[in-house]
This record gives C-alpha cells, structure tokens and sequence, in this order.
C-alpha cells in the first residue's frame, strides 16, 4: 500500500510539471484547444453533408452516427490525454534517443514514468467537441431509455478508453524491436477511431471478420449501440455481444501489458 501511495505520488508531480509546462505559453495552448475543437466539428460536419444527400447509412440517422462518432471521440481523445506517454511515434523517439535508459534506472514503477513523461491538456478540445455531439444525439435521438441502457453507456466509454489505451501500449513496446514507431500501429489506433464512428456492416466480410475474431472492436461501439438504439443486428451477433465490451477491453489491457513485459525482457539500449 505504501509503495502504491508512492507511485501515485510520483505519478502526480510528474503529472503537475507537464501542466506548469503547457500552461507557460497560455496563448499556443487556448489555440490548440480551439484548433483541436475545430477539426473535431469538421470531421462531424462532412459526416453530416453526406446524409444531407442520403438520409442515413446502412439505416442510421445524423443522431444514432452522431452518437457513435461521440462515444469514438470523447473516449479515444481522452485515452490519448492520459496514454499520451505510450503514443508510439513519442515513445519510439525516447527509445531512439536513450531517455528510456533513464527511467530503467529510477527505483520508481516504470508504466508511472511513462504514463507522467506526457499529458497533453490540449486533447481537452477533442475530448469536449466529441461530448458536445455525443450529448446532441442523446438528447435528440428517440430512445426508449431503461437502466440497462444508462449504465451500458458509461460502461461503453471505459471499456474504449482501456482498448485503445492497450493498443498505444503494444505500438510502444514494438519500438523495442523497430526503434522507430510503426506507421501500421496507426491503423489500429488513429485509424480505428475512424472506423467505428461508422456502422460495421457497411464494411467489407473480410474487415468484419478481422475486427470481430482477430481484433474484436466490433463488441466495443457497435453492439452495444445496436442494443441501446433497438436496432437488430444484420450481422447476427448473439444476443449477449452488448455486453462484451468490458470484457473484450480488459482481455486486451493484459494482453497488452504482458506483450510489454516481454519487450522489456529483451530490451537492448539504443547506446545514444
């Protein structure tokens, strides 16, 4: 209990430098977060033009997508705040320059290291335009709401948060072996944000399959949006797969940090 108290601790000040250090330039940061916000209200707003001309993809209205490209941004955007140490291309640089040797060496937990080496405030401007819209479609869509479906929601962003989380933390310990970051860590992280702000079927078998068996995103957003708007499921899901995304996302944190384990059991220097 005292070593965990401990690593909190430590956790918090590296947390507190990283803050005082953003906050220097006030000015850059305010522009960040707008700029940030900005793209994340564009990116909503091409999806918007498209059912301007369509009504609806795959049978989905502007507020059942808005909700899946909510849930995708305000979780991703927030994983990235906190997780932003184990970004690959970042991580992949500490690597290549030996500022990992130095984290080896302090008597303090190293996943508090890296997790305190970064925190990105100006995520906050994704994080709030993502809520913003994920709060418009709840308001707007016609929901028949039940407990079930209140806790779904919540239950839903965490277990994100921890996927993708798990995956900057695979693409991290891959710089083990590669030194640099790998581009194809992006299409799992950066570009799977993408791909779930949409419904699955409308992708190819051949994509379905690979994120429903190798990489099973599918049980994150997409079924458990399927249960809370009552749509039925076109791909035939059983009848339990809304309520797998806890379980999917805790089943790949420890994969993750097993994988992590492993690297670092075979760690070298980069002798820089």
């Amino acid at each position: 209990m005292v070593k965990f108290a401990h690593t909190v601790d430590i956790y918090r000040r590296l947390i507190s430098v990283s803050f005082r250090g953003q906050m220097q330039y006030r000015v850059s940061f305010i522009f960040d977060i707008l700029a940030t916000a900005l793209i994340t209200a564009l990116s909503f707003g091409s999806i918007a033009m498209i059912l301007q001309r369509f009504n609806n993809i795959s049978g989905w209205t502007i507020y059942e997508l808005a909700f899946l490209f909510g849930m995708a941004e305000v979780a991703f955007g927030s994983m990235d705040m906190v997780f932003s140490g184990f970004d690959p291309p970042y991580f992949g640089r500490r690597v290549r320059f030996g500022s990992f040797d130095q984290m080896l060496l302090r008597p303090v937990s190293l996943i508090a290291q890296v997790l305190g080496s970064q925190f990105i405030l100006r995520r906050i401007g994704r994080i709030i335009q993502g809520l913003i819209i994920l709060v418009i479609s709840l308001v707007y869509v016609n929901l028949d709401w039940t407990m079930v479906k209140v806790i779904l929601i919540p239950v839903v962003f965490v277990s994100l948060f921890i996927f993708f989380g798990s995956l900057f933390i695979m693409g991290a310990t891959l710089s083990f072996w590669t030194i640099e970051s790998l581009e194809v860590v992006n299409i799992f992280t950066y570009g799977g944000t993408e791909m779930i702000q949409y419904p699955m079927d409308i992708y190819p078998n051949i994509i379905r399959f690979f994120f429903t068996y190798i990489l099973p995103t599918i049980f994150l957003l997409y079924s458990p949006a399927l249960y809370i708007f009552d749509k039925p499921d076109p791909l035939g899901l059983p009848s339990f797969s809304p309520f797998l995304s806890p379980i999917v996302a805790v089943a790949i944190f420890f994969l993750a940090i097993a994988f992590w384990k492993y690297g670092l059991r075979f760690y070298q220097s980069t002798g820089s």
